[in-house]
């Protein structure tokens, strides 16, 4: 599971739906919960995102819908028959991705390159609650 830290910068509630902003090192991360409790603005927060959650782009250009988007090199990929594995740089943090190898190689990815981790809102959660 990858772990990111960073602090919450804004709720919007409505119903029970919530769509929370965090800054991770200048970067801002979307998440939406259903029934979040005992998150405020200005909470430092450690976020969990599955490593088959995080799709990977390269060369993208405008926009899309996924909320989370952040610029990666890849330092490390493991290609299996069916899935690959990557790590990804991000600031002084590393991501893991689960991709299909068929992605891998459609995209023609390989260590040294520079790509996008891509995360829909609803694939990013809190873990814990610093302070």
């Amino acid at each position: 599971m990858n772990t990111l830290k960073a602090q919450v910068t804004q709720i919007d509630s409505m119903d029970n739906l919530t769509i929370v902003k965090f800054d991770y090192e200048g970067t801002t991360l979307s998440m939406m919960s259903l029934g979040l409790k005992d998150v405020k603005v200005g909470s430092q927060v450690i976020l969990s995102i599955n490593a088959s959650h995080i799709a990977i782009g390269k060369d993208l250009k405008g926009d899309i819908s996924l909320s989370n988007r952040f610029d990666c090199v890849i330092k490390a990929l493991d290609k299996g028959k069916l899935l690959s594995s990557l790590k990804l740089s991000i600031n002084d943090d590393s991501l893991s991705s689960i991709i299909t190898t068929s992605s891998v190689n459609r995209l023609n990815l390989n260590v040294g390159d520079e790509v996008q981790a891509l995360v829909k809102a609803s694939e990013i959660s809190i873990k814990e609650v610093i302070s």
